[in-house]
């Protein structure tokens, strides 16, 4: 019950940070045809596509642009620290930031649960920004749908340390022990995800 409050105050915090987001930066507007050009930076690890190539790498393909928007801007500026993303998205300007989000958001990412499983059964902490089937409910939270075992667990525990930071998920990872862990990301690992090109 805790988890599910946190999640649905989150939600309400997420908008509303959205919303602001959306107003300081209403005037840049993504390029779905630049973005691909310059996708080419991300396909060794991400896929051209959004498809990532390696484990420790999320599907970005078919994700909310504003969640990418605010992820590069938070790699480029320092606010998150990868020893790989942080070094492609230091160059980045507002207006290519802007064109590769359009482009992985044109993408759309399918998500099915594994024959015989309900969405009743989804892990209670996650489905309001998440969603069940893993495909996010909110335009600033990531789709888990997919993701594998290693990503999702290296980064809630990432919140739960503070090596990474979130109003939302950092109060809500503090409080979930390894074996949680493992549960939520093997949840959401066992979802098959599919990435179609946009139409």
């Amino acid at each position: 019950m805790l988890f599910r409050r946190a999640c649905v105050l989150g939600g309400v915090f997420l908008a509303q940070a959205f919303a602001s987001h959306a107003l300081a930066d209403e005037a840049i507007v993504g390029d779905p045809a630049a973005g691909r050009k310059a996708a080419g930076m991300c396909r060794t690890c991400h896929g051209v596509d959004g498809y990532a190539r390696i484990p420790i790498a999320p599907h970005i393909g078919g994700e909310p642009a504003p969640y990418l928007v605010h992820q590069l801007t938070a790699f480029r500026d320092g606010t998150r620290t990868h020893e790989m993303m942080s070094v492609v998205a230091k160059s980045l300007t507002d207006q290519q930031i802007a064109d590769l989000a359009a482009w992985y958001a044109s993408q759309i990412a399918l998500a099915s649960l594994p024959q015989g499983v309900s969405e009743d059964a989804a892990p209670e902490a996650c489905v309001a920004c998440h969603g069940a089937a893993g495909l996010s409910e909110l335009e600033d939270a990531p789709n888990l749908a997919g993701e594998t075992v290693m990503y999702i667990d290296t980064q809630l525990k990432a919140f739960r340390t503070g090596k990474r930071s979130h109003e939302i998920m950092s109060a809500i990872a503090a409080d979930l022990s390894n074996e949680d862990i493992r549960s939520l990301a093997e949840w959401y690992a066992d979802i098959d995800l599919t990435i179609e090109p946009a139409k």
